[in-house]
């Protein structure tokens, strides 16, 4: 029978890169560990690891080793929960991807018509768009919410869903929102402290467009990639700064920020982003229906 433990010695140097990384993860001596991972190899009969640079690469047989291990210690991380799940009753699971400079006021308005679901459990990953469609190609996420479709891949299997086109407003505290601001509102923003998602967003290209054609050279004074960071430094007095429509509901919970003006011609693009099995899930179902009945 296959060492499963061997095996797992060979899955965290896999993913740690290298044998002293992963003898320090493990908390065991380094001549262990590859002893260890020899043995794998020898009972499979091939060499899983090669030398690279001061660490391990997998080699062609590795890859698939490592593909197949990857599988099989997700699948015993989930073990305690489901047993779990087996004597309290089912838990109603949702991991949900978020692209980088995604809003996450709206991408929280999105969601709030599942937060109120019985025993659920959400789980939110932030990172770029090619590695969450990754995980959700692996089944690893239920839905992502990205600020871009899905690029065309037949090998993915994927599909995309404009969700959202909401137009942006403004808003900003009380002492640089007043009625002279927003009487010239959006030439009053060459005169205002800014605050602006980051480069990640695609919110911001549109936002620099829209300032070229009025001729805006706003002076920014904080670029944020969480939208909720941003409103929180906003209400502390730093600026003015945009969201979405949709996310604008969000920003009632916090005081002394006042709606400044709506950027004319500019709207935030939320994608909801399924594999074939997503589209199946009751969450993501619900998720989407509300959204649409928007």
């Amino acid at each position: 029978m296959l060492n499963y433990r061997h095996l797992h010695y060979f899955w965290v140097v896999a993913k740690e890169g290298g044998f002293a990384r992963a003898a320090a993860r493990l908390d065991m001596a380094v001549q262990t560990i590859s002893a260890q991972v020899r043995e794998l190899e020898k009972s499979l009969g091939h060499q899983l690891l090669k030398p690279s640079g001061r660490g391990v690469a997998l080699t062609e047989a590795g890859q698939a080793a490592f593909a197949r291990a990857e599988e099989i210690f997700q699948l015993g991380q989930q073990l305690p929960d489901e047993v779990r799940e087996a004597v309290a009753g089912p838990v109603a699971r949702l991991s949900v991807g978020l692209s980088d400079g995604l809003s996450k006021l709206a991408a929280h308005a999105l969601l709030e018509p599942v937060l109120d679901t019985p025993r659920l459990r959400l789980v939110c990953h932030e990172g770029e768009v090619e590695q969450l469609l990754g995980e959700l190609a692996l089944h690893h996420l239920d839905l992502v919410l990205a600020g871009q479709a899905a690029p065309r891949n037949p090998n993915l299997r994927l599909s995309s869903e404009l969700l959202v086109d909401a137009p942006v407003e403004w808003y900003g505290p009380a002492q640089w929102v007043g009625r002279s601001q927003r009487e010239h509102f959006p030439q009053c923003l060459a005169d205002l402290p800014v605050l602006l998602p980051t480069s990640h967003s695609a919110l911001r290209l549109t936002l620099e467009l829209w300032f070229d054609t009025l001729g805006l050279r706003p002076t920014v004074v904080g670029e944020f990639e969480d939208s909720a960071l941003l409103a929180v430094f906003a209400a502390r007095g730093l600026g003015v700064f945009p969201v979405s429509r949709l996310g604008a509901d969000d920003i009632g919970l916090m005081r002394g920020l006042r709606l400044l003006g709506r950027s004319e011609g500019v709207k935030e693009e939320i994608h909801a982003i399924r594999s074939r099995r997503g589209q199946h899930h009751p969450l993501v179902q619900k998720v989407l229906a509300a959204a649409r009945a928007r």
